[in-house]
């Protein structure tokens, strides 16, 4: 692997207060690049000071959607050391990512060095305050200058990061979500499994809708038989019902998340039972009615868990754990946060020192 060539920016950003910091506003003063060019492969693998990129504007990922990313964090301990959460997962997922959507695969152990370089050189930007993190996003670009539905030839891995603030500064609270009945986000066969912007653009209309109804997320539907259950806005979803935990299973339409992937391993160390299959919306709404709906969580890297204490569908509302944050979900977010922050130990080897 090529050396990575580090140029530092001339003047450096004033830091944010980090008991203020809002998601994804206040970028760091480098970025790390590496470029793909096909017959040649990755190289010129570079930190350069944060900046806007030079594309030509026929770029295919400005006309036909030639991209993919990623969403993890950097974690200060109590040490003062900083350290990822499961970064292979991330990265395995994004070489899924980039099969579906007809871009390179990016040799993990330079999508690790880009990561870790970058975190390095901006350990200052690292926040120290109980429950913030450095966000990390890496994502690839097709760039190739010209109009006409191809794979991309010449393409750019690039990571960039910035401070996020704890998602929950006033504690957990439960979340309203609305069965989503017009729009879908993906279906098997589409690129729901992959990382991919559009299907975050697919969910903009449904999401909008919801807010504007008093809801917090959407709760998806698949897109063939509008009846089954995928994701929660842009989470992963779980259900507490009869005491078996319940989710959607991975059918090509939901994407596999690190964080649900870490959920269903520790549930299982504590015992449960945890289900992956097909689950109707009719399901959900009876074992709330019925009792036997005990509780309900998103799960995804900003939130971690995300407690659902009403769902909604049409005119039918039902209450789950009497909108109250329920004694398993909060657990699985002690726990992981407590992991992740090393404030608990890591029993399963998911913690990568970096500082």
């Amino acid at each position: 692997m090529e050396e990575i060539k580090i140029t530092r920016a001339a003047k450096l950003k004033e830091k944010p207060d980090s008991s203020t910091l809002v998601f994804g506003k206040n970028m760091t003063d480098h970025m790390f690049i590496v470029d793909y060019d096909e017959g040649k492969g990755w190289h010129d693998p570079r930190i350069v000071p944060y900046g806007p990129l030079q594309i030509d504007p026929a770029a295919k990922v400005l006309h036909y959607a030639e991209e993919i990313f990623e969403g993890l964090k950097a974690y200060r301990t109590a040490d003062g050391s900083i350290q990822l959460f499961r970064p292979d997962c991330n990265i395995e997922r994004m070489n899924n990512s980039a099969e579906r959507m007809c871009l390179p695969q990016i040799p993990a152990e330079l999508a690790m060095a880009g990561i870790t370089e970058l975190v390095k050189l901006e350990r200052d930007w690292v926040p120290t305050e109980k429950d913030t993190s450095l966000y990390i996003r890496p994502f690839m670009i097709g760039l190739d200058p010209a109009l006409g539905v191809h794979a991309s030839h010449h393409v750019q891995f690039i990571v960039i990061v910035c401070p996020v603030g704890a998602y929950y500064p006033e504690g957990l609270a439960p979340v309203k979500i609305y069965v989503e009945q017009e729009d879908v986000r993906a279906v098997k066969g589409g690129t729901g499994m992959a990382k991919t912007g559009g299907n975050y653009a697919a969910s903009l209309r449904a999401g909008d809708r919801a807010e504007k109804a008093g809801y917090s997320q959407v709760l998806w539907l698949d897109g063939v038989h509008r009846k089954y259950i995928e994701e929660v806005g842009a989470m992963n979803v779980m259900f507490k019902i009869n005491g078996k935990i319940l989710t959607p299973d991975l059918n090509g339409s939901v994407l596999p998340g690190v964080t649900r992937r870490s959920c269903i391993q520790l549930l299982k160390d504590w015992g449960y039972e945890v289900e992956e299959r097909r689950i109707s919306a009719e399901e959900l709404f009876q074992a709330a009615k019925n009792g036997t709906m005990e509780e309900a969580w998103g799960t995804g890297t900003a939130a971690v868990v995300s407690p659902i204490g009403e769902l909604a569908e049409g005119d039918e509302k039902v209450i789950i754990s009497g909108n109250k944050i329920g004694p398993v979900t909060q657990r699985l977010y002690d726990e992981l946060t407590g992991i992740q922050w090393g404030r608990l130990p890591d029993t399963h080897g998911w913690t990568v020192k970096v500082c």
